[in-house]
Order: structure tokens, then sequence, then C-alpha cells
């Protein structure tokens, strides 16, 4: 008798932008031939609660695992799993992902989940279902964590290299439900090609995920998988979600050269100092195989706090302005993100990078730009949490808490409200973001004419041209009545 395992991917997207949820495929694919798998989408589902009840019901499943992140994934998982348990309390819940690898302790301590995993999750969920449905030692499995008086977590697990695992089984999902349409193409699906990042960088959740280590999928499983995908289901657009697709260079170009000619643009994470030092050569290789928007994080405008965020190699306001004209020679465009409002100063911070951003613009207006207010991160040795904590900033101490609209608003970058960052702060950065998304309208919004762009530029430019962003009200009215978007991650 084969046993069901079933998964859970809480919210994460609003409706329409749904993509394959990777994680769960991930941890899915080893045990998909001894075990059938269900996949419960909360992007799909408007009641994934009483769907998974319904089916644990249905199949007699002992398991339900569930990937969390912070924000909107984690305000569904909270309700949902409580509410499973509450009329299942015999279903062992698992959470893995980026929040149970850095919050452990807070999730064991509630009483809606069994269990965690921590980091890489692979190896791990596969000893772990094989020892809830045939018997052996909870406390034997590594990266797990349990209650047992208190909670507890296990050593990591090595690492697993990508072509070692098998591919998704994109056979027990039904993956046309998450083809959708954006500025890539008409026809658009994701994949992830690595696990984790080598870089340090204190403000990214990343670097407790994967302790600094980076493992790639080889680049000829990379094409077959993308060459898969496309005679399937006809996709002509692709996001990597890699943390760092970019880390290799010869990886980077061999795969450019495998996929050239197959009409799929794609888009892809990467950082500024590892792309700069690309040869012009993989540069015109990325060109022909379709790159069409890289997304990087810029994060300051000032150089001082890059070293203090520990962005490390070579990476510099200098680096970033040659980056975004160097694409602007291959026409591929940049997306860059900026953590905004660092301590000890956020209002300088922000007043450097303002004048830096409106630098970039000159050298390539056509750079997409993605603006987030610094939010600590837990992790070791953190400068810029160090400064935070002294400030009076604390994480919360319960799940409940976590899940609450304020920690969904905090994890979303948006509007933290940290202690040290005054209201009048977040405004500047925001009436900033109003006025240059208007003088310069994203190019990933597919509803935005060539009318409604001139409209935007024109009722925008004496702002923009005098540096006055206050009070933007006719803009916020404008995108009320137009809805022309921010610019946003094309992956998330």
């Amino acid at each position: 008798m084969r046993h069901t395992v079933l998964f859970y991917n809480p919210i994460s997207t609003s409706p329409g932008k749904q993509r394959l949820p990777l994680s769960i495929l991930a941890v899915a694919a080893v045990i998909s031939e001894d075990y059938d798998v269900e996949f419960i989408d909360g992007n799909l589902i408007a009641d994934p609660a009483a769907k998974i009840i319904e089916r644990v019901k249905a199949t007699n499943a002992k398991l339900l695992a569930c990937t969390v992140m912070p924000g909107p994934q984690l305000r569904q998982a909270v309700p949902v799993c409580k509410q499973v348990k509450a009329a299942l309390p015999d279903l062992t819940i698992l959470w893995g992902g980026y929040f149970p690898t850095q919050h452990a302790e807070v999730i064991l301590n509630s009483d809606c989940v069994d269990y965690v995993i921590q980091g890489q999750g692979e190896a791990p969920f596969r000893q772990f279902v094989d020892t809830l449905h045939s018997g052996g030692a909870i406390t034997e499995i590594p990266s797990l964590g349990y209650k047992n008086g208190g909670p507890h977590v296990n050593p990591r697990a090595p690492n697993v290299p990508m072509n070692n695992l098998p591919w998704f089984p994109y056979d027990k999902i039904d993956v046309s439900r998450y083809v959708g349409r954006s500025y890539l193409g008409t026809r658009v699906l994701n994949h992830n090609t690595s696990f984790g990042c080598p870089f340090a960088c204190n403000f990214c959740a990343v670097v407790a995920l994967s302790n600094r280590r980076w493992l790639p999928e080889s680049a000829e499983r990379v094409a077959d998988i993308v060459t898969h995908l496309q005679d399937n289901w006809g996709i002509n657009g692709l996001e990597f979600h890699d943390m760092d697709f970019f880390v290799n260079e010869g990886r980077t170009a061999e795969f450019a050269d495998r996929i050239s000619g197959k009409g799929i643009n794609w888009w892809a994470l990467g950082r500024v100092d590892t792309l700069m030092s690309y040869s012009d050569e993989t540069w015109e290789k990325m060109k022909r195989s379709g790159a069409k928007m890289l997304f990087m994080g810029a994060e300051s405008g000032d150089d001082e706090t890059l070293k203090r965020m520990n962005k490390g190699g070579r990476s510099s306001t200098n680096a970033t302005l040659a980056l975004v004209e160097r694409m602007k020679h291959y026409g591929i465009v940049p997306e860059l993100s900026f953590v905004m409002g660092n301590p000890p100063d956020p209002r300088d911070d922000i007043e450097k990078t303002i004048a830096f951003i409106r630098k970039i613009k000159q050298i390539n207006p056509a750079t997409e730009l993605v603006l987030y207010i610094y939010t600590p991160v837990p992790q070791e040795g953190s400068i810029l949490l160090d400064e935070a904590e002294k400030l009076g900033f604390r994480f919360p101490a319960t799940l409940d808490e976590w899940a609450s609209p304020e920690w969904a608003k905090f994890a979303m970058r948006r509007d933290p409200g940290t202690p040290w960052f005054r209201d009048s702060v977040r405004r500047r950065v925001r009436n900033f973001e109003a006025v240059i998304n208007a003088y310069y309208p994203t190019v990933t919004d597919l509803r935005l004419t060539g009318n409604y762009r001139h409209l935007l530029k024109g009722i925008s430019g004496w702002r923009y041209k005098l540096g006055y962003y206050q009070w933007p009200y006719e803009l916020k009215a404008l995108q009320r009545a137009i809805h022309y978007r921010r610019p946003e991650t094309t992956g998330f």
C-alpha cells in the first residue's frame, strides 16, 4: 500500500500571478517514486484548510508538509494549520523553508506545528517521511527540529548536489494552471537552478538557509529542463528564482549557448560585481539566448553603507553605474533593488540613495527600481541587526504575533514599523517612489499604453526636475484612476 503525503503552499502572490511552487516540488521529488503526493496551493484555492481536511480524510494521509516564508505565506499558514490541527489532531504537520530555518524555536513552541526542517530539505525530508511511515528514531534525522520537553534542532544534514536530485515531479501537478503572462512573454513559467548563495549580506535571509553554500544544476541539466517546459507547455518566457543564478560565468555562458534560438525570454537574479566581471563574449551570448531583464541588489547609494551591509566582493556605487551603462549597450533591462533607511541614520541613508538613483536614471532610463525599507533578519554577527537591537528592535516571541498584520507588513519591507523609523521618513521613500514611478513608468506593466506613459511623465515632470517629492496627491490619485503599478521583481 502506498501512503499519501500532502503538500501545502500558502498564498504568496496576487491572483493570476501564481507560479509553480518550486520549494514543495523540490522535496516532493525525492519521495514521489514511493509515495503518492498531492499539492494544495493557497494561491489557487480559496479555503486551503477545508481542502486539506477533505484530502486527509479521503487519503488517510499522515503528513502535511508546508513551506513558509515570512509575510503573506506565514500569515495564511498559521491560521490554516491551526484549523487543520484542531480538526485532525493526529495529523503530523511539518514546516520547512526560510522562516523555520530562522525561527525554529518560535514554531516549535506553538501548538499547531509538530516538526521543522532547516536548510536544504530534500535529504532530511526523505528520511523523515520514511521514519514516520516505517518507524525509526526521529531524533536521528539531521536538520530536523522537534519537541522533546522543549525545542530541539539536530545538526544540519550534508548538502546534496543539485544534479544528484531528481527532476521536479511535473506529472503530479497541473502545470498549466501556473503558466502566466508577463513582460517576458505570453506563456511564462519558472524554475530554480541552484540552492543557496556564497555571499553573506547581513540583511539577507538566505545566509541562514544555506550557510554560504551555492549548489548549482549543470548548464546541460538546466537546458534540458527548459526544453522540457517548452516542449510540454509551449513557454516563451522563463523566470529563474535562484538567489544568485550568475555565480559561475562558465555555467551561464554554456547555458546561454544551449538555449539560443529557442525563442525564450528569461529573467534571473545576480550580483552587480559578479555581472560586471563577465566578459563581453558572455554578455553577447546572454543577449542572444533571450536574457531580457536581470535583477540585482544595488542596495544603497552610499559605499560606506554597502560595506556595513557586508556586500563583499567589488560591490560599489561606481560598479552599479558601470553595470547599468553596460546593460544599456546590450539592450538588457537592469532591475535594481534598494534597501533604504539603514541605521544608524535612516534619513541620511535615504537621501544619499535617492541622489544615486537619479544618477542611474540619467545613465540608463530603462532601469527598473524596487525600493524596500530596511528590516532586520536574524543573522549572527550582523552589524545592522546589532544597531537595530540597540535602538529597541525585537523579533516576535510567538507564532501568533508573527502572523499579525503588523509583522506581515514588516516582512514585505514596505512599512516595517521599526522603533527608529519615523513615519515621516517612510513617507519620504514612498513619495519619492510615487514621483519616479510616474516619471519613469515600469516597462513590466503591459497595460500602460504610450498615451498613458506620456501623461504620467508630463504630470510628474516638474516634481522630478525640481526634486520636489512632498505631497504627490495628484500622482496617487492618477495611480488609483489608471491602476499603473510600481516596478516589482518579475519573479516574486
